[in-house]
């Protein structure tokens, strides 16, 4: 009985093995693939030569070693630090952001006005003002076509403004909370969004002050009861050449395809009769990914990002804000995001502007979370010329959402034992530093 229980096992092993080569293959990762192979092949072996073996102590150890193995990894061990990262309540200035920072032109009110009041910032920005910037022809990774198409898609988004300004809404119409709740869900999904969240909306959400465009400097101000926050996918293939232009062009794609969705769903609400404003890129009343977080749609990471089960920070964010009647949904912790993050520091390994921590979270304003050196990642950008990604590129949330990265993920949520064993999995069949693979788009 134990011999044929561990050939059955390591039968079930070797398909296995063969169906996550094919894949792999798919995935366009060749190490991987060739690694799974091998492990069949090895498997193969293995069943041949318990088939021949007439020794029960070795075969019974055999088995009862794979039996506690896979036990040890299948019972539910929910959290290991315990640690629960969490976001300051107080309110962001977002003429502190460094997208906002880039926008200041030497000489001008703005510019003096805001290093007289945060004289600490300026050596730190004066660092990214001597490299070339953002979608330069000076910077290391410019190519003519696709920083035209990336920056294509920046200006395909900015036209999406329109939505953000108000006119004459139509009497309201009488809604059920409930079933414009779910409509919206299932709607947004069916036109390209990944997941979807409704939250109440908070003043720890809100930046205290406007810090781009014509609205510079102005107080924010938004009366809206309700936040929807919903995330569009990034694509993989193009996600795996980053640092190189391929990576904004997705970037800069996929904040295109979220500033779509919001201003559809913003039209959709006024059409029944509700304001609603969208928050796309360059357009934020709000912080997306606290609002996607308090949404329940994931939890921060090592790297900064909102980790979402369904890809990790492989996705973009955009949120409509509304008074029309909804359903929040219950935010519920999910430990095993930050237990993960706690000793993989793949995304760390492979910064090349080393702009994310090795150590432990902290305390920062009040609140657990790992802190973004900001200047450093933004002067790397300003080098290559791109949003580079490199850390979404590597992090092992970033796969796939298929079957096979999804029984993955089900089984680091259920146990940071699995977890653990997930990751060594992961280094080695993707190496602990993958390189980009060179696959034009």
């Amino acid at each position: 009985m134990g011999q044929l229980g561990i050939v059955f096992i390591l039968a079930f092993l070797l398909v296995s093995f063969l169906i996550s080569a094919i894949v792999f293959y798919k995935e366009n990762e060749v190490r991987a693939a060739g690694i799974s192979l091998m492990s069949a092949v090895l498997g193969g072996v293995l069943i041949f030569l318990v088939s021949f073996s007439h020794n029960d102590i070795l075969n019974f150890l055999l088995l009862s070693f794979i039996i506690l193995s896979a036990t040890v990894l299948l019972i539910p061990f929910k959290t290991k630090y315990g640690v629960k990262p969490g976001i300051a309540l107080k309110l962001f200035d977002e003429r502190d952001v460094m997208f906002s920072r880039m926008e200041l032109e030497k000489g001008s009110q703005r510019f003096e006005d805001y290093y007289k009041a945060h004289p600490e910032k300026k050596s730190l920005d004066d660092k990214f003002r001597t490299k070339a910037g953002l979608l330069s022809k000076k910077t290391t990774e410019y190519h003519p076509l696709k920083f035209a198409s990336a920056d294509a898609n920046f200006m395909a988004v900015n036209a999406f403004k329109v939505a953000i300004s108000e006119g004459q809404l139509p009497q309201s119409e009488k809604i059920e909370a409930q079933e414009i709740s779910q409509y919206i869900k299932k709607w947004l999904k069916q036109i390209g969004a990944i997941s979807v969240g409704i939250t109440e909306l908070k003043a720890h959400h809100l930046y205290s002050h406007k810090g781009r465009g014509d609205d510079y400097g102005r107080e924010v101000i938004n009366k809206h009861q309700f936040a929807i926050a919903f995330t569009v996918e990034m694509d993989k293939d193009m996600l795996d050449q980053a640092p190189r232009a391929e990576a904004i062009m997705e970037s800069s794609q996929q904040y295109l395809e979220a500033a779509k969705i919001a201003t559809q769903l913003t039209y959709f609400i006024r059409n029944l009769g509700y304001t609603a404003k969208p928050h796309i890129d360059g357009n934020y009343d709000l912080i997306c990914p606290v609002v996607a977080k308090d949404a329940g749609l994931g939890e921060f990471g090592r790297m900064g990002l909102l980790m979402t089960p369904e890809l990790g920070p492989r996705v973009r964010i955009a949120v409509v804000t509304t008074d029309i009647p909804l359903i929040i949904d219950a935010y519920k912790y999910d430990p095993s995001i930050v237990d993960f993050c706690t000793i993989c520091k793949k995304c760390a390994d492979n910064c090349p502007s080393k702009a994310i921590s090795f150590d432990e979270m902290k305390e920062e304003e009040g609140v657990m979370r790992w802190k973004i050196n900001h200047e450093a990642c933004f002067t790397y950008w300003s080098v290559t010329g791109t949003d580079c990604g490199k850390c979404i590129q590597v992090c092992p949330y970033a796969h796939p959402n298929n079957l096979m990265h999804n029984m993955i993920r089900k089984g680091i949520k259920n146990s940071y034992v699995f977890g653990a064993f997930a990751l060594k999995m992961d280094d080695v069949f993707y190496g602990r530093e993958p390189k980009f693979k060179v696959k034009d788009f």
